[in-house]
């Protein structure tokens, strides 16, 4: 569903007439607030993500290393 100006046009006519004009800069920061804080709260989950990539590709490096040193222990 493709957004097109008209339709935007439309949403802020009918948010207009619901909200007033009064109210509609207050709904707008907290529509932008709430926006913010789901981008910060996204980010931060993707940022973990990363974190929790980078230890287990580490600890699968040092499990590599390890196996040599089991085998050579063994022979």
């Amino acid at each position: 569903m493709a957004v097109t100006p008209v339709s935007l046009i439309v949403i802020a006519v009918v948010a207009l007439i619901i909200f007033g004009p009064k109210k509609l800069p207050q709904f707008g920061k907290a529509v932008g607030s709430t926006l913010k804080e789901f981008k910060d709260a996204t980010k931060g989950l993707a940022d973990d993500d990363d974190d929790d990539d980078k230890v287990s590709k580490k600890s699968e490096g040092e499990a590599k290393q390890e196996e040599p040193k089991k085998i050579e222990s063994e022979a």
